[in-house]
């Protein structure tokens, strides 16, 4: 022993491996072990599985993974395609930066690895939209490298099962969290990805954030949060707070069976998609309209107002419908589309824009 050892420190190592080892003994059991990003060492289809399942639930990445893959099938079919066909693929999934990094993200990789994603976690990280807790997923996954992992699910078991109390979005609560699962990594790195799958599968399937199935737990024998009765109050909440009410007006100008639409910036809400102009407090709808060409307008049909959520705020979504019969589209600004509403399935549109421009269609 050395100075500064102390005789429980052996069992505390013991403990930190009989953690581990059973998270991989139950995800080999239990786990989730057909999804289609998983059984595969290609980094490319790992990483992109791991950018759209952040904040985003398996039922519904499934789908646009697959169309996502048909379309862009490895990295470099990605890296030389454009924007617009990269967000019109991701449409509907939400949080559209994690479209526009994964396409640099792409690129980087292509102009600056040669095409092959690297194995190295502080590589993985430096590329846009990817992270520190998702570049060691994907290091896993691919490599079997030895390193943590802490997204929304893997948190909620850590906290839970070493009672760490305190909002993990605070640095203070991260930094204990990020330790602890340091020091439960496995020792081999065959077992890598049970163990990084297990935690995710654990976090979703039973150590659910209402009414967790702690019986079904294969760690629920030495589980503080449950010893103690702590399993409803961990992990501590988001300080909670009203969400902020924002109304825009915006303008459907039709011309015939067209639509138009302007490129939003970015960064920004949407930035990057496909939109329906906003109007300004001061604004016409017919000045508007004659921005962009259009002269013969009419005012069209009154449309209900569209809600929506963002994470930070509720946005309302008032329509001023117009229509035009005279359309000089030359006239239309950079930035500037027609669209007819035939082709608005396969356009990258915020979501509420496309479920209004389907309604119409």
């Amino acid at each position: 022993m050395t100075a500064g050892d102390s005789p429980a420190r052996p069992a505390g190592r013991e403990r930190t491996r009989s953690f581990a080892q059973r998270i991989v003994a139950w995800q080999r059991a239990h786990g989730r072990n057909e999804l289609p990003w998983q059984n595969t060492r290609d980094a490319y289809r790992i990483w992109l599985s791991e950018i759209m399942l952040q904040q985003t639930q398996v039922t519904t990445v499934l789908p646009y993974y697959e169309r996502f893959l048909t379309r862009f099938p490895d990295v470099r079919a990605l890296a030389a395609a454009s924007e617009d066909d990269v967000l019109a693929h991701w449409a509907g999934l939400g949080y559209y930066s994690r479209a526009r990094n994964l396409h640099r993200a792409a690129q980087q990789v292509v102009a600056r690895h040669g095409g092959h994603f690297p194995a190295d976690v502080e590589q993985l990280n430096a590329l846009p939209g990817v992270g520190r807790s998702t570049a060691a997923a994907i290091a896993a996954f691919a490599h079997d490298v030895i390193a943590p992992i802490l997204d929304g699910n893997v948190k909620r078991v850590l906290a839970r099962h070493a009672a760490i109390a305190g909002f993990p979005g605070l640095a203070t609560v991260e930094r204990r969290l990020w330790a602890t699962a340091t020091a439960r990594l496995p020792e081999r790195r065959g077992d890598m990805v049970a163990y990084t799958q297990g935690l995710m599968d654990l976090g979703s399937a039973v150590c659910v954030k209402r009414a967790p199935r702690c019986d079904t737990c294969p760690v629920r024998t030495d589980c503080r949060a449950l010893a103690e009765g702590l399993t409803d109050q961990l992990p501590t909440p988001r300080p909670r707070k009203v969400l902020p009410e924002r109304e825009q007006r915006y303008l459907l100008l039709r011309h015939g069976d067209d639509v138009l639409l302007v490129k939003r910036p970015a960064p920004g809400i949407w930035g990057g998609l496909w939109c329906l102009p906003e109007l300004a407090t001061d604004d016409t709808a017919i000045n508007i309209c004659a921005h962009f060409g259009a002269t013969r307008v009419t005012a069209g049909p009154t449309l209900a107002p569209i809600h929506h959520c963002f994470t930070h705020f509720r946005l309302t979504l008032n329509i001023v419908a117009m229509q035009t019969t005279r359309c000089d589209r030359h006239r239309s600004p950079p930035g500037a589309l027609w669209l007819a509403l035939a082709d608005a399935p396969r356009a990258a549109l915020p979501k509420p824009v496309a479920t209004l421009l389907a309604a119409l269609n």
